[in-house]
């Protein structure tokens, strides 16, 4: 670090009355706290202050949590008629199959700076994992196929839901049920990343997403992945 900071000090004057001026406001601090141990540290206050106006925001959450229904159930009906629970369907994989897709993007609205100029223009279309890197996998499903996913998915691994015909999957019941986070499959994800059948799991290559359909023989035969969840 001291070779770091001294290369840079001798780029240019106003470096080193940068570097300089640091130097001296630490060691002006360290003076006026005192030796660091033996004593209790100080305390003092610089400055004009105020007291915190804002509420605190728990509590905010307590209370509003406090004024709903105790039976969520009777305000908005049965959990298995929200809408906002409906996966995307997806069809059956027939075999194992290998495909890549582009995600490209095309923008909807123009991107512009605060002086009015036109960064991004509206239509512009571009390719996000160019700029971006996915952590993880996702591995989507059928609800029939989830032992499957939790099998063969990782731990870092999102694992989430497709339809199929009338069977859609209650997310929030079966995560309660095997300790991990579940998602459905929405529509917009679905066009996106130009999914056709489940099970298959999506994975970063590059610029370009690999897509592995994992056919009946697969599913059969798959023994648990490295470091997925049992």
């Amino acid at each position: 670090m001291g070779d770091n900071l001294l290369g840079r000090v001798r780029r240019g004057p106003i470096l080193l009355v940068f570097a300089t001026g640091n130097l001296l406001a630490v060691a002006a601090a360290l003076a006026a706290a005192g030796p660091i141990s033996g004593t209790a540290p100080s305390r003092s206050t610089i400055g004009r202050t105020w007291p915190i106006a804002e509420p605190d925001a728990l509590a905010e959450i307590e209370a509003k949590v406090a004024t709903l229904p105790s039976d969520m159930s009777k305000a908005f009906g049965p959990r298995d008629k929200w809408t906002a629970l409906k996966a995307a369907p997806l069809g059956i994989a027939g075999a194992d199959r290998v495909r890549s897709v582009v995600p490209f993007y095309t923008l909807d609205f123009d991107i512009t700076l605060p002086d009015g100029k036109t960064l991004y223009p509206k239509g512009f279309t571009f390719n996000p994992l160019t700029y971006v890197k996915l952590p993880q996998r996702l591995v989507v499903v059928h609800p029939r196929d989830l032992g499957w996913a939790l099998r063969t998915a990782r731990a870092s691994d999102f694992i989430l839901l497709s339809a199929l015909g009338t069977q859609n999957g209650d997310a929030i019941d079966l995560s309660e049920k095997t300790g991990r986070p579940i998602y459905i499959l929405e529509e917009r994800v679905k066009q996106r990343l130009g999914l056709t059948v489940a099970p298959v799991i999506v994975e970063q290559s590059g610029t370009r997403l690999v897509l592995t359909e994992y056919g009946p023989k697969s599913r059969a035969s798959a023994a648990p992945a490295k470091g997925a969840t049992r």
